[in-house]
């Protein structure tokens, strides 16, 4: 239902005050002001402002990984040497090898001594064992390389034949053997196939029966007499098997050649070289009567 308007003769008083007011101003030529309106103003409503928290977002924070580093081993100087201001020279180490010098020994022919010549001496020999000595001996051998060796000498002429070798040894002059005959049965032949230097044998001279060696005394060595044959003024070669070193032209390891230090050494002590007979050669021999 409307609600009844109260007091109606209030509006139509308003509406003729309007109306007069209207009327007067258009006679008098005056502009009617308009009527001023006034704007309701309606209070701005404050909402108070809301803060919206950011949302924080956690942060995972990633435990913190330390890589290992890389460790590099050092080899670290021997504590006597200077890490920061030590100047390094290369230096080249040189082995020395220390060579023994030469040396002898010299002894009478007991009875373990003669017992190892039974091949060698017998009752009847131009000398007794009485009259030998045994001389071990410094020399150097086909290896280059120092070595020792044993000779039965006469006794009148073992300082003679060590003063030899002693030199042979400080030149290095190479005897491939040194052993008594012996070894090999006291056969000369087989001694010289095996190159061995020997001295004492109580033999005849070759081709020469009931003639005693100068061996037979004790006053002859023979010295590498595979590389350095006999050879008879008709030809005959001894050993058989030195044939290519009739060739005295070439030089071989062992060889003796006139005016060497073999040949020298024994004509310093007044002993003769087969090398040097005029009808046959024989020049591994050596003796102090020179034949």
């Amino acid at each position: 239902m409307a609600r009844p308007i109260r007091r109606p003769w209030l509006l139509i008083v308003i509406a003729l005050s309007l109306l007069a007011t209207s009327c007067a101003s258009a006679s008098s030529g005056t502009a009617t002001p308009e009527p001023t309106i006034f704007e309701a103003t309606v209070p701005e409503r404050i909402v108070p402002e809301t803060t919206i928290p950011e949302a924080t977002i956690p942060e995972t924070t990633a435990p913190e990984t330390t890589a290992p580093e890389a460790t590099v081993p050092t080899t670290s100087p021997p504590p006597s040497t200077a890490l920061a201001t030590t100047t390094t020279t290369s230096t080249t180490t040189t082995t020395t090898v220390e060579i023994p010098g030469f040396s002898s020994l010299v002894q009478e022919i007991d009875f373990s001594i003669e017992a190892r010549m039974s091949q060698s001496w017998r009752p009847g020999c131009p000398v007794g064992l009485d009259q030998l000595r045994l001389v071990t001996l410094s020399h150097w051998n086909y290896q280059d390389a120092p070595a020792t060796g044993e000779l039965v000498v006469h006794a009148d002429h073992v300082d003679d034949v060590v003063q030899v070798f002693e030199i042979l040894y400080n030149e290095r002059f190479p005897i491939e053997r040194m052993e008594l005959v012996d070894v090999f049965q006291g056969d000369d032949n087989l001694s010289m196939d095996a190159n061995n230097t020997s001295a004492f044998n109580c033999r005849e001279v070759a081709n020469r029966p009931g003639v005693w060696s100068n061996h037979a005394t004790g006053t002859a060595i023979d010295i590498n007499p595979l590389v350095n044959p006999y050879l008879s003024s008709s030809g005959q070669i001894l050993p058989p098997q030195s044939a290519e070193f009739v060739d005295r032209s070439v030089q071989v390891k062992g060889g003796i050649y006139s005016g060497d230090v073999v040949t020298t050494a024994f004509a310093d002590i007044g002993w003769g070289w087969g090398g040097d007979w005029s009808s046959s050669k024989d020049w591994q021999h050596f003796s102090a009567s020179g034949t």
